[in-house]
């Protein structure tokens, strides 16, 4: 064999493995973000475990929760989800569905005996008491089994550990508006979607001067104002997300996976007071604030004080 016959056949070799290449790359791929709807019981029992489907909720009981049960948008490659369906959403496409079953070791973890300990009653809130109620003990997560007089036995296992769980899955699409993005990742980690929006603002921002050449090495460094373009995440604070617990714990994370994921360079949460229209702050004050004379009379009567004997130590606290 020559030597192009050699060179012929090792370039067709590269076209066979970059082919090759582009095929294993097609579907949706590790980052990117899906929605997704999907049911997920206990191969077992039939208990369920999740669901983004409210008929399936309303039909278990669990829709009385304060849960929002509709499509749920994930990051493939981000742990949002078992890897194991992650697995199965890899490669396809919107409009795809499936049904894949993740072993307890990749669900909820084995059931480990040791993890069942007896504790004194003493660690536990009197009114978490009884079997059944989940506790935090020393740190740790569990539910009591049993309790009899000071002693109290505490399963530290996940309820569904050891179960198998299968996951019924449909893609609904490829999500690729950043806005729907970002309200996706939101929801996901608050529970709730923000109202939420992107702008490009020119900020003005210090940067450091190079020096001369000639300088000294050990002068400080110089800074000067120079306004720059930063995309910007803006989000309205209800009094719902303020008071979000995974926020208030969690806000400083939760924003920098918002920024990396999204793309943004930085987010601001905006709070709004909205006017009441109470004609300032005697509206606060017990109702009684803006009362005209015939209201404050009702009010005096209501409280069964007679006005004539206000008016009448008012004057004789001024002789």
């Amino acid at each position: 064999m020559t030597e192009d016959q050699e060179a012929e056949l090792e370039e067709q070799a590269d076209d066979v493995d970059e082919s090759a290449d582009e095929d294993a790359q097609e579907g949706l791929q590790t980052g990117d973000f899906v929605e997704i709807e999907y049911t997920a019981y206990t191969v077992e029992d039939e208990q369920l475990v999740d669901t983004t489907d409210p008929e399936v909720a309303e039909e278990e009981g669990v829709d009385d929760q304060g849960q929002e049960f509709k499509p749920r948008t994930i990051v493939l490659g981000e742990g949002h989800i078992f890897e194991g369906v992650e697995e199965a959403l890899t490669g396809s496409e919107a409009g795809d569905s499936g049904t894949v079953t993740i072993d307890a070791e990749e669900a909820f973890g084995e059931y480990d005996p040791d993890d069942v300990q007896t504790v004194s009653a003493e660690k536990i809130d009197e009114d978490d008491r009884y079997p059944g109620a989940n506790v935090q003990v020393d740190g740790q997560q569990g539910y009591i089994s049993t309790i009899i007089g000071g002693r109290a036995r505490v399963d530290f296992n996940h309820p569904l550990a050891g179960e198998d769980v299968e996951y019924e899955y449909e893609i609904l699409a490829e999500v690729d508006d950043r806005e729907q993005q970002a309200a996706g990742l939101f929801e996901m980690f608050l529970g709730m979607e923000p109202d939420l929006w992107i702008e490009t603002d020119e900020v003005e921002e210090e940067v450091p001067v190079e020096p001369d050449e000639d300088e000294d090495e050990d002068a400080e460094p110089e800074f000067e104002t120079e306004v720059v373009e930063k995309e910007t995440l803006y989000l309205e604070a209800t009094p719902q997300m303020t008071m979000n617990q995974q926020w208030m714990m969690g806000k400083q994370q939760i924003g920098q996976q918002v920024i990396d994921q999204i793309g943004v360079d930085r987010v601001i949460v905006q709070e709004v007071i909205d006017g009441m229209g109470m004609g300032g702050m005697g509206g606060m004050m017990g109702g009684m604030g803006g009362m005209g004379g015939g209201d404050i009379e009702e009010a005096l009567e209501d409280a069964d004080v007679d006005a004539d004997e206000i008016v009448e130590e008012l004057e004789g606290a001024e002789e």
